[in-house]
């Protein structure tokens, strides 16, 4: 999978669960802020990533995550490390 299709696969995911539109899912947008997080949906984002990508993550590493670049930096890295 290369970064753009992670990229594109992760929006449309993201959007979809949390409801928020595609153009609110921009590089420099806080996580937090635009998919409105709270300690539970968290969660639900920790558990979507993991079964969407086939990996496991601890949510405390995602935390350390506050932009969706780095996010997908994040994800890529784990991924490829598969």
């Amino acid at each position: 999978m290369t970064k753009e299709e992670l990229i594109a696969k992760t929006i449309d995911i993201l959007a979809d669960e949390f409801e928020v539109e595609k153009e609110d899912i921009t590089p420099d947008a806080d996580i937090k802020k635009t998919l409105d997080l709270d300690s539970l949906s968290l969660v639900d984002l920790v558990a979507l990533i993991e079964e969407t990508f086939d990996i496991k993550i601890k949510g405390t590493d995602l935390m350390k995550t506050t932009t969706f670049s780095q996010l997908y930096d994040f994800l890529f890295e784990r991924i490829s490390a598969k």
